[in-house]
């Protein structure tokens, strides 16, 4: 009777170690990740072993906002069955980063065992790297990629690229760990006025309902390169264009140096004023110091226009050539007027005419005629002419000859009963004359007067 008892306390009391769960897990998967703000849960993978005789296990936890599955998994003594206990995240979750947490087996005898899972609590944007290869100012195209650096998989992923080279828009997936690679050809104009350095490419990857920001950065790769182009036209006005186009991705420092003769400098004009001004001898150097931006172009304008000097020379030679002329004119004839107070107070003029020769001349007739409304006063300085045509109102006087140097000079006085106002004007006096068997034939000036209602007045 007392061994039957001692069995049956002996039975009571390793029950329930006999019925009590006892598995063994393994986690398949490694390097899970929780993305907050997603509503997607993580999916650990979990090798699970029974090694007792109940068959019935709930799979549990507090960590995330829920968990699946629900119901419990049925997994015989002395068999192995991958479970996928599914966490979903929590918005309410602050932590981010490697974490550790907690779950439950429970038996359907009640007994239970605790486990601990690690998983990287991230946002969207920390799942992804975006990079691009360098760009110098004579790349055609660049590449850039998105990578995806964590355990997870990304179907339908939007994705935008901005950056002062180009935009793009992208629909991808991307396997866990995976990367894309994109190649853009590019438009110079749109950066031909940037400075060599690091640009920041901005993107934006939205997935399901959730958007975030990844910034990666764009090597501009320094290029000095500037260009120079010369133009030179026209003979008469002389125009150089020198243009200088910086097509690189520095500031650049440009030094025009230009050479002109004493001569040439006078007359030339420069757009824009050249920097420095020196004189070596009888060459004149001109320099201009410029700095010239990406994308920017300077120009220098140097204009010589020679038709001033050209017009000068012809005046010279216009001088010379009457100058000449006048040397060469054997006899010279000027006419003069004088203003004379008349007693009766009509209005009179003494006109002079004076021959000079430069040359021995013989046979010289001087004719002279009187401006209409006018008479003759029969008065004469000098000497008296030999006829007057009152008809035509022609005045004539006759020398037989006249040396080298010698001067004659006759007077006549002219006047007006009518009132004479404003400018007054007599014709030129004419000459004939024989020279080396020759007649020729020269003019005097014309003689002005101006009336005025005085008596007094002045004269020419």
């Amino acid at each position: 009777m007392k061994k039957r008892l001692l069995c049956f306390a002996l039975a009571v009391l390793l029950l329930p170690t006999i019925l009590a769960i006892d598995v063994s897990v393994k986690e398949i998967t490694k390097n899970n990740v929780m993305i907050i703000g997603l509503d997607q849960p993580t999916v650990f993978n979990l090798s699970v072993t029974n090694k007792a005789y109940g068959d019935q296990f709930l799979f549990y936890t507090f960590f995330g906002s829920d968990y699946e599955p629900k119901e419990s998994i049925s997994i015989p003594k002395d068999t192995t069955q991958n479970v996928a206990f599914k966490v979903y995240p929590r918005d309410d979750w602050k932590g981010r980063g490697i974490t550790n947490f907690y779950y439950f087996i429970k038996a359907n005898d009640n007994s239970e065992v605790k486990e601990q899972l690690t998983v990287n609590i991230i946002d969207l944007g920390d799942a992804f790297e975006i990079g691009a290869g360098d760009v110098n100012p004579e790349s055609n195209s660049i590449e850039i990629y998105i990578k995806n650096k964590v355990n997870y998989n990304f179907e339908n992923l939007s994705v935008t690229f901005k950056s002062a080279f180009f935009d793009l828009n992208q629909q991808i997936a991307l396997a866990p760990y995976g990367k894309e690679v994109f190649t853009i050809q590019l438009e110079k104009e749109d950066y031909n006025k940037l400075l060599a350095g690091y640009y920041t490419m901005n993107s934006q990857v939205m997935y399901e309902d959730l958007k975030s920001e990844v910034d990666g950065k764009i090597n501009f790769v320094e290029k000095n390169i500037l260009t120079t182009s010369k133009r030179d036209y026209g003979w008469v006005i002389n125009t150089q264009i020198i243009q200088k186009v910086n097509e690189g991705n520095t500031i650049e420092s440009s030094q025009t140096i230009l050479k002109k003769n004493i001569i040439s400098r006078l007359f030339t004009t420069f757009s824009p004023e050249p920097t420095i001004v020196e004189r070596q001898g009888l060459e004149v150097y001109y320099t201009w110091n410029q700095k010239i931006n990406p994308g920017e172009a300077e120009e220098i304008v140097v204009k010589t226009n020679w038709l001033f000097p050209f017009l000068i020379i012809f005046f010279l030679i216009l001088v010379v050539v009457l100058a000449k002329r006048s040397m060469n004119t054997s006899l010279a004839v000027h006419k003069r007027i004088g203003f004379v107070k008349a007693k009766g107070g009509e209005f009179a003029l003494k006109v002079t005419l004076t021959l000079e020769a430069k040359r021995y001349v013989e046979n010289i007739k001087l004719i002279d005629r009187l401006p209409p409304l006018v008479k003759m006063y029969e008065r004469f300085g000098g000497e008296d002419p030999n006829k007057f045509d009152k008809s035509n109102n022609q005045l004539e006087w006759d020398f037989s000859r006249l040396d080298r140097g010698e001067r004659r000079s006759v007077s006549y006085i002219v006047y007006s009963r009518v009132g004479i106002l404003g400018k007054f004007a007599l014709p030129p006096a004419v000459a004939l004359f024989e020279k080396d068997g020759k007649i020729k034939e020269v003019e005097s000036n014309k003689a002005f007067f101006l009336a005025q209602p005085r008596a007094n007045s002045d004269f020419d």
